[in-house]
């Protein structure tokens, strides 16, 4: 599988907890911080969840 950097670029203020959790479980902590990860099912999973909050680009 290949890899993906989730950037967040909106605030995790006024969303539910269960959003906040997701965006802290992917790595994301801060507005405008970029993490890599592998492109497995739970991680795009996580990624669909909160897909208003980040963006995502492909890695090779």
């Amino acid at each position: 599988m290949g890899k993906i950097k989730v950037k967040q670029v909106r605030s995790q203020i006024n969303c539910p907890k269960t959003q906040k959790l997701t965006l802290e479980s992917l790595g994301l902590r801060k507005l405008g911080q970029v993490v890599e990860h592998e492109a497995s099912p739970s991680i795009l999973g996580m990624v669909n969840k909160v897909k208003h909050l980040v963006s995502v680009e492909e890695t090779n």
